[in-house]
């Protein structure tokens, strides 16, 4: 599915929804070769702030990539900028659901300004920002 520029509006958003599991987590780290011991030593991440290991923040921001190719804009979506505050730790096994929203559309350039938001199941915001995108033709 995609949906290209002229057919989107603002305020029109997309959400998808995932249990970020330990397998998630270590296979990110082995794509990515981020082995912060935070995300894959318990005994480590035991001592830190967060007392228990927490997922890489790139993972919960990749999220927002499956929406956007997937859904809104969707197949042919090209990721061009993307920004995220990363307000929450999200821990294992949390759902976390990504939404994007149509904040502004350029025809001219078929780009498109969209807000990301991401939840985990008790509803509290753990990444806040927005992304660029090119619209599919």
């Amino acid at each position: 599915m995609s949906i290209k520029a002229h057919e989107l509006f603002v305020g029109q958003n997309a959400s998808f929804t995932k249990t970020v599991t330990e397998a998630d987590v270590i296979l990110f780290s082995g794509i990515t070769g981020d082995l912060n011991p935070v995300h894959i030593n318990q005994p480590y991440a035991e001592q830190t702030m967060f007392k228990s290991r927490i997922v890489h923040g790139g993972l919960v921001s990749a999220l927002f990539s499956t929406v956007l190719g997937m859904q809104l804009p969707g197949n042919g979506t090209i990721f061009v900028e993307q920004n995220s505050k990363f307000t929450k730790p999200v821990y294992f096994n949390d759902t976390i659901t990504a939404t994007v929203t149509v904040e502004e559309i350029n025809l001219e350039k078929n780009r498109v300004k969209l807000t990301t938001h991401a939840t985990n199941q008790k509803g509290e915001t753990v990444v806040k920002g927005y992304a660029i995108v090119i619209a599919p033709r």
